[in-house]
């Protein structure tokens, strides 16, 4: 009876050896803690805004008023990013009777930035100051964030000079009330939110 019952551990033993555990590793997520950190995390990554993802007020400004080049319906925004540079290729929609249409496309326009500058950094990445210079003196500042599972960058800005309450200390990326431009508060959606690819 003693060696029917100790082959029986024994065997139960050298199966659990055998099998292993079935569980996956745990797998640490990237600190996004520093501008270093974050643009590291980014490198070669390309991020995509398309459909519900696209605000209503891209960069502080109503998607179905015609501004002309610098109108801001669109039908999909790819980033991507190398040596610390976002290269931005944007594919316009066309504003029909003060509705932007998302479907009709326009023709693409593609910048790169000359500079990104990254600054108060949460913890967790959910919120960090950023300013994007373009050629021309193109400049988009405001807050960006990731979402906790890192799949999702949020990116709340606006055109130099436009906006106050954009950064961090005024509250995370999306935050009610905190916006305002022309000193008076802003009620329009900026937070374009970009798939991680």
């Amino acid at each position: 009876m003693k060696k029917k019952l100790l082959s029986a551990v024994m065997l139960c033993t050298l199966g659990l050896v055998g099998c292993g555990d079935d569980k996956d590793p745990v797998v640490e997520k990237p600190k996004l803690n520093s501008a270093a950190n974050i643009l590291a995390f980014l490198d070669g990554k390309s991020m995509v805004m398309t459909g519900d993802n696209i605000p209503s007020h891209p960069n502080g400004y109503s998607e179905d008023i015609d501004f002309a080049a610098s109108s801001q319906c669109y039908q999909k925004v790819t980033m991507s990013v190398a040596a610390g540079n976002f290269k931005v290729d944007s594919i316009p929609g066309t504003i029909t009777d003060g509705v932007c249409n998302h479907e009709q496309a326009k023709n693409p326009l593609t910048f790169t930035s000359t500079t990104v500058l990254i600054e108060n950094a949460t913890e967790d990445g959910s919120c960090f100051d950023v300013t994007f210079t373009f050629p021309g003196g193109l400049v988009q500042e405001g807050r960006g964030g990731f979402s906790a599972d890192q799949k999702k960058l949020s990116l709340e800005i606006f055109f130099k000079n436009q906006a106050t309450g954009m950064r961090c200390a005024s509250g995370a990326v999306g935050a009610a009330n905190t916006v305002k431009m022309a000193d008076k508060p802003f009620t329009g959606n900026a937070v374009q939110v970009y798939a991680i690819q």
